[in-house]
């Protein structure tokens, strides 16, 4: 979803710049439900006020419902069929790089710091190796983030204070 947000509501319409929709993208990954609803949501309400955002909801959100229930009806008659478990597999396989791609995205936008790096590193061993919870990284690292920058902050006043 990340790459074709970009492509359509930044490059194509001109919505939204790239930074803004970067930082759709984390407060989307933050909040619960999936992340193109709540960009469709925020999105829409900076483009039409309310009704924008009613609107692009609901645009996300119906193709999705419909095909779903078309398909309930008929999951059952496939259900163990060799040829739809495999087509599966290759769904699987382009989801995965689908998200290889949105994270390279990203990461070429995002602040490029030791912090930041060091950050990437403790998100992914956190999750990865010790298996906590992803919502207490997110949050961790947040709090993380914003206690580094007003800590970053107050030494830059010293120093302002230090040099007058």
């Amino acid at each position: 979803m990340i790459p074709f947000m970009e492509r359509e509501m930044a490059e194509k319409q001109n919505w939204i710049d790239k930074e803004t929709l970067l930082d759709i993208v984390v407060v989307s990954e933050s909040t619960p439900g999936p992340i193109a609803i709540n960009a469709a949501t925020f999105i829409g309400y900076k483009v039409a006020g309310f009704w924008g955002s009613f609107c692009a909801t609901l645009g996300v959100v119906m193709p999705s419902f419909i095909i779903i229930y078309a398909l309930s009806f008929f999951i059952d008659a496939v259900k163990g069929n060799t040829i739809v478990e495999y087509a599966f597999r290759g769904i699987r396989a382009g989801v995965l790089a689908l998200v290889v791609k949105a994270m390279i995205t990203l990461f070429k936008q995002c602040p490029k710091n030791a912090f930041a790096y060091v950050m990437i590193g403790l998100s992914f061993v956190a999750v990865a190796v010790l298996d906590l919870p992803v919502l207490a990284v997110i949050i961790s690292g947040a709090l993380i983030g914003i206690a580094a920058f007003f800590i970053g902050r107050g030494i830059e006043k010293k120093k302002e204070a230090r040099n007058k």
